[in-house]
């Protein structure tokens, strides 16, 4: 069975998620869970462990543009720290800056309107998370 790396976008309404491909090249996006407690997250995230083999989770860390870790950030790490004792799946922190304005700038150039984009942005970031850790970790 093929492996998979989990990009996740920890939201507070929202949480992108994206996969890697088999190869480990390319992150595609596969959806944004809503309105769920950290609880209901990692529960429904052991579903998508399960069905896609994740070996490896890419969690977005929102440090502040300066580099320094605020309160956002904590939250964060406290959830990774909770999803990898739960889950038993190493899970790794990676510098999420710019990267859901580059997906709003990916949406505008796309022409993304509306509900479509708050359902799809937090999905885009995670993609792009996933990808630009991949992009960094070529053998991760």
């Amino acid at each position: 069975m093929q492996t998979g790396i989990l990009g996740i976008d920890l939201g507070d309404v929202r949480t992108g998620l994206a996969v890697s491909d088999a190869l480990g090249l390319t992150a595609v996006g596969i959806g944004t869970l809503k309105g769920l407690n950290d609880y209901e997250l990692i529960r429904e995230i052991r579903t998508v462990i399960a069905q896609r083999n994740v070996t490896l989770i890419v969690v977005g860390y929102p440090v502040n543009m300066n580099g320094s870790v605020g309160e956002r950030a904590e939250k964060v790490r406290a959830f990774a720290l909770k999803l990898e004792a739960e889950t038993g799946v190493k899970t790794v922190l990676y510098d999420e800056r710019c990267t859901t304005m580059a997906a709003h700038r990916i949406m505008n150039y796309t022409d993304t309107r509306g509900k479509k984009r708050k359902e799809k942005v937090d999905t885009l970031s995670a993609q792009i998370i996933l990808q630009n850790y991949m992009d960094s970790h070529p053998f991760s």
